[in-house]
Formats: C-alpha cells, sequence, structure tokens
C-alpha cells in the first residue's frame, strides 16, 4: 500500500500546473496575448491545448533528438538551452525554466517565437487551430469579443 502511494504522489509531481481552459485563457488575456503579433487569444488557447493540454511540465522528445518543453512545447533546438542539441538559444534561457508552475518565462518566450515566426511556428497551430474556428476555446470563459454576442470582462 505504502508504494502505491510513493507511485501516485511521484507521478503528481511529474505533472506539474495544469490550467483549467478558462483560466488559461484569462491569464493570457491579462498577459497581453490577446492579438500579440496578430494571434488571437484562441488561437493561442487551442495551439496550447494541443501542444501540452495546459500543463505547465509538459516535456515531448523529437526524433532529432531537440526536446519540447512546457506549455508551450518550445523547442530545445532554437529557443532554449538544455545540453542537448541547441543550437540557439533565442529566449535566452534554460530549458527547465519553462516546466515551472508559474507560466510567465514561457510566456515571454512564447512572444519571442511569435516576434519572430508567428503562430505557424507551433506545429499544434498549423494541425488543430489554422483556418478552424477556435472561438470554442474561449467560449464560456467572458472573454468573447463584443461582436461575439458576448460580455468582455
Amino acid at each position: 500500500m505504502l508504494q502505491l502511494l510513493v507511485l501516485l504522489l511521484l507521478g503528481a509531481a511529474a505533472e506539474g500546473k495544469v490550467f483549467e481552459r478558462c483560466e488559461w485563457a484569462r491569464l493570457l488575456k491579462s498577459r497581453g496575448m490577446d492579438q500579440y503579433r496578430g494571434i488571437s487569444l484562441a488561437d493561442w488557447v487551442c495551439l496550447t491545448r494541443w501542444e501540452s493540454s495546459f500543463n505547465t511540465k509538459a516535456i515531448n522528445h523529437n526524433k532529432n533528438n531537440s526536446t519540447d518543453y512546457g506549455v508551450f512545447q518550445i523547442n530545445s533546438k532554437w529557443w532554449c538551452k538544455d545540453g542537448g542539441v541547441s543550437k540557439a538559444n533565442g529566449c535566452k534561457i534554460q530549458c527547465s525554466e519553462l516546466l515551472t508552475d508559474n507560466p510567465t518565462v514561457a510566456i515571454n518566450c512564447a512572444k519571442t517565437v511569435a516576434r519572430q515566426q508567428g503562430a505557424k511556428a507551433w506545429v499544434a497551430w498549423n494541425l488543430h487551430c489554422k483556418d478552424k474556428d477556435v472561438s470554442p476555446y474561449i467560449k464560456g470563459c467572458g472573454l468573447e469579443h463584443p461582436d461575439s454576442g458576448a460580455q468582455l470582462l
């Protein structure tokens, strides 16, 4: 029984902060992400949903030996340093900084990526969000634009 409890606690510790959809949307809006570099709030929520399921400690190892880190799945080859295949460090950070429960560093790095490449830098955005109705990603969060018939908070 004790071994099972230890395993459950270890699994919970590895998960990190997993934001609720509306909580994440509100946080992104408060950090200036709505229409940042022309990327709508709904697009940001959509891309992070598909990249990490809003999990701050998400990690994905790629076939090219790079690793994607955090809620935005920032790639180690170009944007952060992790001791692996990093060729550039566009955000001037250690990749581990993208894995904290406080997403400030991740949001700032995502802004850097967006300034240089736009939303097209994210595979998940291209596959699941681009040219699609992404309004459901912020629906019911009190953040819809006035022309959609909902009120801004």
